[in-house]
Parts: C-alpha cells; structure tokens; sequence
C-alpha cells in the first residue's frame, strides 16, 4: 500500500508524530492528475531542529522523489517541531 510505503520512506526522520491522511477520492478527475494520489501528510520530528520550512519539506521529498509525480501527484506537508 502507498501509505505504508511514505512512512517507511519517512522513519529516518523518526517522527514522533505523522498522520498521513490519502485525499485521492476528493480529486479523481482532476485536470492534469496522471493517476498519482492526493495526500497531506502531517510530521512532528527532532530532525527538523534548526531548518527552515522549506529545508524541512526538501527533506520529505527528497524521501519521496521517486514516487512525485506518478505514484504521489500532490503532497500537502506540515513540518513541525515536537
């Protein structure tokens, strides 16, 4: 399963919190979507101390990369601190 599979990608952050919630059925025929999932992914982690917004997003896609944009067609992340 897709989800399993973003937070196996995501355990080296060792997230003290991660909610992964797939938004795809609230997108199905959208306009450019080549069949990849719609998710909004929620990570609380100690890696993110010291970098900002966009270094913390770098790190989940750069996690993902490989899965944008054919498996993963959106992906909304909240990055926090614990």
């Amino acid at each position: 399963m897709l989800q399993d599979l973003i937070k196996e990608r995501l355990a080296f952050l060792e997230p003290t919190h991660l909610n992964l919630k797939d938004l795809s059925d609230l997108h199905k025929g959208h306009k450019g979507n080549t069949g990849g999932g719609h998710f909004d992914l929620e990570i609380t982690s100690s890696h993110f101390l010291g970098k900002s917004t966009i270094m913390r997003h770098r790190l989940v896609y750069e996690a993902l990369k490989d899965l944008i944009p054919h498996k993963i067609h959106a992906l909304s992340i909240k990055a926090d601190l614990p």
